[in-house]
Formats: structure tokens, C-alpha cells, sequence
């Protein structure tokens, strides 16, 4: 037993901290199914307070909204309009609490019963990353997004755990009989560098290789552009079901986003269709006039057709490859890429995903990361020691 602030705690390895693990890893994990839901729609997380059902409206009660037993408990329906409730909630609740215990687990291989105050602070971080891990997946995986809310907490949580837990991004570290914070920290900002800086060359390579692609329909479907809903958002350009953030269309300052508009409306006024032809900055109209798009109030219309600038990944899969290199370091960092594309190579394969079909790469990634953060940091040290 440990003796702290006049307070007993049992050992960093005793069975009761995995329970209490779980138990905050399923209630993270049921906020996060609110993130999953919201986030993407640009709905606040904190209003309305509590969680309602996406067809009725009528907010849940507490009594109704424990996690894993509210769900099993009312079979995945909603209790006022019996309106099926997605598997995902008890899904999202249940991998929240094994990835908690999980993560817990490897903490305690990273540190000694001495530094039990300082484990328990650099656990906070770590659930941080494995619950941000896991709205990332199920967001990417439905909308093709990777929310920046996410990832810049996520770097900076990855700076706190390297400060207080060094060997975290700096695996020369292991050996070492006392490792700096200095160390852990210098070593995370170059992971950040490297995974930020280094994706974000191979995206702008692959816009560069790949040039454009094009949205086809058989019929005339409806498009819009839409504004931004807060100040780091991105404007989002729809066209039937897809859904593209300005940044990962405009890349380069030549990057044209060109639409043949079968009818078309500018600030809500009909005008005549023709070839909408939009810049990063600017609008041109089929009669020839240009607009500024900072002075646009709305455009939309209806097409079968875009050409849109192809992009490699979206500045969402770099941002989070910052987040892995500031958790990991530069090594984790090379691990991590290299796992993900093998697993999305894997995926391809086996027929889950097409060739050729644009897909969330923020899942793989993420999981290159796990992969890492559970146990191919082990491969790395066995080779390190190997060529000392």
C-alpha cells in the first residue's frame, strides 16, 4: 500500500485501479459519443447539458443514460420514440473503457513505485490521447473530418506527458538511470516536427501527382458552399453526399474547383448557370464576373458534375500526425506511418475498402499509433539495444 497526503493507496499494480480504469473509461467514453454526435455538426458539446435523442429531441434522463447498462438495458432504443439507437454508443462506451485499462497498463511498465504522484498526472494526458484517439476514428470514418479541436489539445497534451513522462517520446531514454523532462520535451517537438512537416510534404506531393478528380451524377444533385461556424473552422463545399473542407480542396494558389452548374443561386438570387469556376479566394460567375469570396453571402445551385483538386490526405490526417509525433517522438512517428499504411493496405485487400475509393485515413493512423503506444515500442528498443 502507498501512503500519500495522509491518504492509503493500494500499488500502482493492484487489480482495483483497472476497475476504476474501466469505470471512467465507459463514462469518457459516453461524453464522447456527445463529441461524435455534435462536433461534427457544429453543435456545442456543453448545450444543451444533457444528451437527447437525435430523432425525438427529448433530453435523457440521468437514470436512463448509464454507460454499457442504459443501452442494454432499453435494447438500443430510445425510450419516448422507441427510435433505434446506433450500436456505435455502446461500442464507443465499451472500447473507451477496455483502451482506459489498456493505457493504464502500460503506464505502470513506464514508471516505479516512487514516481506514483507523478504516474498518476501523466495518466490524465494518456486517457486524454486514447479518448481523442477514438472520437477521431468514428468522426473521420463518418464525415471524412478530423476536427482541429481535437488535435492541437491533443499536441499539447502530448508536450505534458513528454515532460513528466520522458521515455514516452524518447526511447534512448529507456536505458538511461534518470531521464530529463528537457529530454522528453526536446524529443516531442521534433516528433511533432517530423510528423507534421513530414505529412503535410507528401500531401503537397500528392496534390502535385494526382492533380484533380471529379464528382459525376447521373442526375443533377444539389451543391452549396457553407460558411464557416467559428473562427478555425473551414468553409465546407457539398455536393450531394460528399462533404469537403476548403483546405484539403485549395492547396496550391493555381487549385481550381470547377463546377458545371445546371442552376445556380448567388446570395439567394437566381442567376444563369454555366461553369462555376472558384478559387481559394475568389468566385467566378458563367458571365464572367468575379466575386470575392469573403463577400459572398451564400452560393448553390445544382450539378452533375465537379472537378475538384485531388488531394493525397486531408490537413486533418497531418495535424494528427503532429498529435502522434509530440505523444511518440520521431520514432514513433516513422512506426506509426508505416503501420497505418500497412493497415490500410490490409483493408484494401481483404475487400473492406476499394481501391480507388477515397477513405478516412485518420482511423489507420491512429491505429499505427496504438500499435505503437501497446507494444512496437518494444521492437524498437530490442533494436536500439542491439546495435549499441
Amino acid at each position: 500500500m502507498r501512503f500519500t497526503g495522509g491518504v492509503i493507496y493500494p500499488p500502482l499494480d493492484h487489480p482495483l485501479w483497472l476497475v476504476i480504469a474501466f469505470l471512467v473509461g465507459s463514462c469518457i467514453g459516453s461524453f464522447l459519443n456527445v463529441v461524435i454526435y455534435r462536433l461534427p455538426l457544429g453543435l456545442s458539446v456543453n448545450d444543451p447539458k444533457r444528451s437527447f435523442c437525435p430523432n425525438c429531441k427529448k433530453e435523457i434522463p440521468l437514470r436512463l443514460n448509464v454507460p454499457l447498462i442504459s443501452w442494454l438495458w432499453l435494447r438500443g432504443r430510445c425510450k419516448e420514440c422507441k427510435t433505434p439507437i446506433s450500436v456505435r454508443y455502446f461500442v464507443v462506451e465499451l472500447l473507451t473503457g477496455i483502451l482506459f485499462v489498456a493505457g493504464y497498463w502500460v503506464l505502470i511498465g513506464h514508471v516505479s513505485t516512487t514516481q506514483f504522484e507523478i504516474g498518476l498526472l501523466a495518466l490524465i494526458p494518456i486517457w486524454f490521447m486514447l479518448a481523442a484517439f477514438v472520437a477521431i476514428v468514428f468522426i473521420d470514418a463518418e464525415h471524412m473530418i478530423i476536427p482541429l479541436e481535437l488535435t492541437v489539445s491533443g499536441t499539447v497534451a502530448g508536450f505534458l506527458t513528454a515532460a513528466l513522462l520522458p521515455v514516452m517520446p524518447d526511447l534512448v531514454a529507456w536505458n538511461s538511470p534518470d531521464p530529463t523532462w528537457k529530454g522528453g520535451l526536446w524529443q516531442s517537438l521534433l516528433g511533432f516536427i517530423l510528423g507534421y512537416f513530414g505529412l503535410w510534404a507528401i500531401v503537397l506531393l500528392g496534390k502535385l501527382a494526382f492533380g484533380r478528380f471529379e464528382l459525376k451524377h447521373d442526375e443533377p444533385v444539389d451543391w452549396r458552399l457553407e460558411e464557416p461556424k467559428g473562427d478555425e473552422d473551414p468553409i465546407l463545399f457539398h455536393m450531394g453526399e460528399e462533404s469537403i473542407e476548403w483546405w484539403d480542396i485549395f492547396f496550391r494558389k493555381t487549385d481550381r474547383l470547377i463546377i458545371e452548374a445546371q442552376s445556380l443561386e448567388v446570395d439567394g438570387e437566381k442567376t444563369d448557370p454555366g461553369l462555376v469556376t472558384i478559387s481559394e479566394l475568389t468566385v467566378t460567375l458563367p458571365d464572367g464576373k468575379v466575386i470575392q469570396i469573403e463577400e459572398l453571402k451564400a452560393l448553390s445551385g445544382t450539378s452533375s458534375k465537379a472537378v475538384v483538386p485531388r488531394e493525397a490526405m486531408g490537413m486533418g490526417d497531418v495535424h494528427l500526425m503532429g498529435v502522434i509525433g509530440a505523444f511518440f517522438g520521431p520514432i514513433g512517428v516513422f512506426f506509426s506511418l508505416m503501420a497505418s499504411s500497412l493497415f490500410a493496405i490490409l483493408a484494401a485487400v481483404l475487400g473492406r475498402i476499394g481501391f480507388g475509393v477515397r477513405l478516412p485515413f485518420g482511423p489507420f493512423l491512429v491505429l499505427g499509433a496504438l500499435a505503437w503506444f501497446f507494444g512496437g515500442w518494444k521492437l524498437a528498443v530490442l533494436y536500439l539495444d542491439f546495435m549499441r
